[in-house]
């Protein structure tokens, strides 16, 4: 720490330093002074280290050769040299270990999770009040008080004193524009004022005959301002205004802390509640193939973060017809889950009375237009599926994929159309095709169409067809796991976005 006095009598202000950095010395190995010894007495040199480096000594230093190392036949000087060099090596490896294990240890300290305990000795103002009063004493001071900033960062607020009257707690906020002195200590100085004339200059908070000044920060953050007050015309010295650093450093490390320890109370609490969202969203997704003969339908989604905005769904409706739907929002996490479930729920709800997929689709898309300010939107595809004809009729809407395969090859059903929650007035086209037995309806999000690899080269609607290439005779579930596998292989990071495909098969 460096002083400078813009007057020797009335105000005295500290720059702190940054502290130099530490790194271990080859001193410190305590192998050290043995190795030395077994050079001399294997070479007949000495060996000397002079900052951080080793020298070979013409003479043998103050160290005795011990006979059990002896050597008749000693290498020479450039022998020596090179051993010693290689010596060096060794131990500056062995220094670079030890300030790696220095650096860890440091940076496990600091990943020791706050845990708050169930019997908390104090609460923060009682640890606040007894710092403040340690710092008072231990400089033989009479009056301390902590103020902090507010968010705005414009003003300053008393939130701990010792030694003031207790209704200073409830004086206003003073204005952090014009008090020259906390504007001082916050540019990172501790501010001595032992001069009366000048404390009306420096707008201090108490009328005292002496005060210090110094800041109270974290490493990122300026907290505030701590004050120490004296009765008496005094000065502080380099070792007072020292100790008072480290007390502002006590206190800023406190608060840090009780921000830490709430934040990450309320980080369980969220995790907590994330953790029973995605539970509920992925118990939400069907998982068993309707009962219905000659049909085979399975789905896979997945969300990027565990709670998403992609679904898929299926259910039996009167009169043999069996509703499907995928679906995929175009927000991520909670918001995208919030707007899938309102879309999923609108769907199971229309259904039930409107067995058109374009008047469905309409219907959707009114329901989440008007029950959202218009930032929400999602892309949706619905199937009703004539479970004794085979006959599929679909409505899509945004950039969802829908691929028909049979024996002779495959097909791309679905169009580019207007996205959910656009428009109260979006009109949607209907599209179908009737399914032979073996043939298959295959749906997913234009994420998977869309996955890019290494080169930025998209999935694509063929390359998708193409890895189902004779494998129309298994299982939906093999199916969409073939799916899954080309995703895997292709895209670069398959657990950044949301996914979620659909396979529809006639297997009769």
């Amino acid at each position: 720490m460096t002083k400078s006095a813009t007057s020797q009598r009335h105000l005295r202000i500290y720059t702190e330093q940054p502290p130099k950095n530490i790194r271990p010395q080859i001193e410190a190995v305590a192998c050290m002074p043995e190795l030395a010894r077994a050079f001399q007495a294997v070479t007949g040199f000495g060996l000397r280290n002079e900052s951080g480096k080793l020298h070979v000594e013409e003479q043998p230093s103050e160290i005795a050769t011990d006979a059990s190392f002896a050597n008749p036949q000693s290498p020479s000087r450039d022998a020596a040299e090179r051993l010693a060099g290689s010596i060096a090596d060794l131990l500056g490896e062995l220094m670079q270990t030890r300030r790696a294990l220095w650096q860890r240890e440091a940076e496990l300290a600091a990943g020791v999770p706050l845990v708050p305990h169930r019997e908390e000795e104090r609460h923060l103002a009682e640890r606040l009040q007894s710092v403040l009063r340690s710092g008072v004493e231990a400089i033989g001071c009479d009056a301390g008080s902590l103020y902090l900033l507010d968010e705005a960062t414009t003003e300053l607020k008393m939130r701990s004193s010792w030694g003031l009257p207790f209704d200073r707690l409830t004086a206003p906020a003073r204005p952090l524009q014009g008090a020259l002195a906390d504007l001082e200590a916050l540019l990172g100085h501790a501010v001595v004022l032992d001069d009366p004339e000048t404390m009306q200059m420096w707008n201090i908070p108490e009328q005292y005959p002496a005060a210090v000044c110094v800041p109270v920060s974290t490493p990122t953050t300026l907290l505030g301002t701590l004050w120490i007050f004296s009765k008496q015309q005094r000065d502080f010295n380099d070792r007072e205004t020292n100790l008072l650093e480290i007390i502002a450093g006590r206190i800023a490390s406190d608060l840090e802390r009780e921000m830490l320890m709430r934040a990450g109370v309320d980080g369980q609490k969220l995790q907590k509640q994330l953790a029973a969202a995605e539970r509920l969203q992925h118990n939400q997704l069907p998982t068993i193939s309707p009962l219905l003969d000659q049909w085979d339908v399975a789905g896979w989604t997945s969300q990027a973060g565990g709670v998403g905005g992609a679904f898929h769904d299926w259910f039996c409706l009167p009169r043999g017809l069996l509703a499907t739907s995928l679906g995929r929002s175009t927000d991520q996490g909670m918001a995208g889950a919030m707007t899938a479930n309102v879309v999923k729920t609108a769907v199971r709800a229309h259904a039930r009375y409107q067995h058109q997929t374009e008047r469905l689709l309409q219907q959707v898309n009114l329901t989440l237009w008007t029950g959202s300010a218009g930032d929400q939107h999602a892309s949706l595809f619905c199937g009703l599926i004539e479970t004794s004809t085979g006959r599929v009729c679909c409505s899509s809407a945004g950039s969802l994929s829908a691929l028909w395969l049979h024996a002779d090859g495959w097909q791309s059903l679905a169009a580019n159309a207007p996205r959910l929650g656009e428009s109260p007035e979006t009109t949607f086209e209907q599209f179908g095709q009737e399914l032979q037995p073996g043939e298959l309806l295959l749906v997913f999000s234009d994420t998977l169409r869309d996955a890019f690899d290494p080169q930025k080269r998209a999935l694509g609607e063929q390359a998708v067809a193409e890895a189902l290439r004779g494998k129309l005779d298994r299982p939906a579930e093999e199916i969409i796991a073939a799916v899954r596998e080309q995703l895997t292989t292709h895209a670069v990071d398959c657990s950044s976005r949301d996914w979620t495909v659909l396979a529809i098969k006639r297997t009769g």
